[in-house]
């Protein structure tokens, strides 16, 4: 199978997945009460406990479609970084280079998720 065609397919789940992700946040926000007065309501057989898990199931489908998409990407996104961080824009950069600049934004775009999941952690109310 040729890689334009393993793009093709994996645009093509991504977007169903997205749309799907959508769907399912529009009957939990929508339909539904709010989280504790939807107790025993149902929609197609499914509470509002199951919605909001299905829900979070494709949120985790969605992020691993686009953690394969970044992967097979990445010579083009290490490209693209480097060149834009780069001091010398004229300057060829080798891969090994081009690696290194986006490992480095990976690392700092992880780095900024921890700490805005950290901080959520840790300034959470417990109810009274």
């Amino acid at each position: 199978m040729s890689r334009t065609i393993i793009n093709f397919l994996l645009d093509a789940a991504l977007l169903a997945t997205f749309c799907l992700l959508v769907f399912t946040a529009v009957i939990v926000r929508f339909v539904f009460p709010p989280g504790p007065d939807a107790r025993g309501w149902l929609l197609w057989s499914l509470s509002y406990d199951q919605w909001a898990t299905f829900e979070f199931g494709m949120v985790a489908v969605l992020a691993l479609g686009v953690l394969l998409h970044v992967m097979l990407h990445w010579s083009w996104i290490c490209g693209v970084v480097a060149t834009r961080l780069a001091r010398d824009k004229k300057a060829k950069l080798d891969e090994g280079t081009q690696t290194i600049y986006g490992v480095a934004l990976l690392i700092v775009v992880f780095n900024l998720l921890g700490l805005a999941i950290a901080a959520a952690v840790l300034t959470v109310q417990h109810p009274s």
